[in-house]
């Protein structure tokens, strides 16, 4: 063939835009969805978001957002949607087990290539921790591509349970360039020292170990406050703990707030006590910020933050260990100045989504083609 004409033709494919089938089942929106939508509005191609199950609130924001979505009811309208020839994908992309198995199962009969995105495990019950291991079974099929692993630690696992190192890619999440907003403090928020929790009220996020550290810490200083900003299952549990503590008027729960840029930057630490994680948005929400962070070292927490450099770690579940760093950043004003700054640059440098696109597009590109 001609070098010249093969040199169009491949530019020409490399042209060619891509058709991205995102495959989410979902509860609401949290860490996971909120990536998946920022990822379709700042990655090149077209997307479309097939919610699997999911509140119409969560099916609203996407589309509220100019991202394409539809639902699906089961495997056999998955895959009429996925089969009309009009709006077949050039690839799938799961998004959580659900999403894994479902597209598995779209890669497998109707021959399309599949990307798996891991967000990260939670190996609560017996049931989870099933759905872990054939996650990672899956994954060593031929049906997947590529392996997506928010962080390191989740790429880990994977080659742990067999799966090549040549399909997996570690690709963290990142954040939009900040707006320029002026926040003022939240109605709600005291006028005092405030340490803050923000996240799913459920086990794997740890807020009775944000709520044990805050009780000890407030104990200790009469002017200082917490807050816990979210909802879940524990916090009927987390309330009745902070009253008999009588502390109801210190540990605040306002529950999911819609003005959190601004509630996060109210806080004087943001505390990050979770039992497992992936590549927490609100940990890289906190950096571009410039609040300081003190955290449990899991999940991909140690690829994002350097210990005594961008931010203070402390062994997983050391509540003791974690409560004497935040004690520090609230005493030396000067320290968790200097970490803040240095984690507002490592966030720009590594986590920044306009940049993380064009690695999304070549990762495309590379899966519908190999």
């Amino acid at each position: 063939m001609d070098s010249t004409l093969g040199e169009r033709l491949s530019a020409r494919h490399q042209d060619t835009p891509l058709r991205i089938a995102h495959l989410l089942g979902s509860g609401g929106f949290y860490g996971l969805e909120r990536m998946l939508l920022e990822h379709c509005q700042y990655a090149p191609g077209q997307h479309w978001v097939i919610l699997l199950g999911g509140p119409e609130s969560l099916a609203q924001r996407f589309r509220e957002a100019g991202v394409e979505l539809t639902r699906c009811g089961g495997l056999g309208s998955l895959l009429r949607q996925l089969g009309q020839s009009g709006t077949r994908p050039t690839l799938l992309n799961g998004h959580g087990f659900k999403g894994l198995v479902y597209g598995w199962l779209g890669a497998l009969l109707l021959g399309l290539p599949l990307v798996a995105t891991q967000h990260g495990f939670t190996p609560r019950s017996r049931k989870q921790r099933f759905y872990i291991w054939l996650s990672l079974q899956l994954c060593r099929t031929a049906q997947v591509r590529t392996v997506v692993c928010v962080a390191t630690s989740i790429a880990c696992l994977h080659r742990q349970a067999g799966v090549r190192a040549s399909k997996l890619q570690v690709l963290p999440n990142g954040l939009p360039p900040a707006p320029a907003v002026t926040y003022l403090r939240p109605p709600g928020a005291p006028a005092a020292p405030l340490i803050g929790f923000v996240g799913r009220l459920s086990a794997e996020k740890g807020p009775d170990l944000f709520v044990e550290l805050a009780i000890e810490l407030c104990y200790r200083d009469p002017r200082l406050h917490a807050v816990l900003l979210g909802e879940g299952p524990l916090r009927d549990e987390l309330q009745e703990i902070i009253d008999a503590a009588g502390l109801h008027d210190r540990i605040l729960l306002p529950g999911y707030r819609t003005d959190l840029p601004a509630w996060l930057r109210a806080l004087d630490v943001l505390v990050i006590s979770s039992r497992s994680e992936g590549t927490p948005m609100v940990l890289l929400e906190a950096m571009q910020a410039g609040v300081p962070v003190a955290a449990f070292a899991v999940g991909g927490i140690p690829d994002v933050l350097s210990h005594e450099a961008s931010g203070l770690l402390s062994p997983p579940g050391e509540v003791g260990d974690l409560t004497r760093q935040v004690a520090r950043l609230l005493h030396d004003k000067s320290l968790g100045q200097a970490l803040s700054e240095r984690a507002r640059l490592a966030q720009q440098r590594h986590h920044h989504l306009p940049a993380q696109a064009e690695r999304w597009r070549q990762l495309y590109r590379n899966a519908a083609g190999g």
